[in-house]
């Protein structure tokens, strides 16, 4: 299983957050860096991966209500792809 850590306290913009998911999970050069594209990246997964947010209120106060859809788009997608688990700590 692929094991990833995002720290809410690393991320200071939607661009770098979706800069930094594009390379830990080695998401296609087609990715469009944004909710969408990533959803449909994380739906795609082939491989079981963990995706675990510490920090997710410092995420939330860094990027405002993108951190919250952000944080909603991950439940979406770990809802429709089984290998995708999604923990928060």
């Amino acid at each position: 299983m692929q094991v990833q850590i995002l720290y809410g306290s690393s991320v200071t913009s939607k661009e770098q957050l979706h800069a930094l998911l594009a390379e830990r999970l080695t998401f296609p050069s087609y990715y469009g860096h944004n909710l969408d594209a990533l959803h449909d990246c994380l739906c795609e997964l082939s491989q079981p991966t963990q995706l675990i947010i510490c920090e997710r209120d410092i995420l939330c106060d860094n990027l405002g209500s993108y951190g919250s859809q952000f944080l909603r788009v991950l439940q979406d997608s770990a809802d429709e792809n089984e290998l995708l688990q999604i923990e928060y700590r």
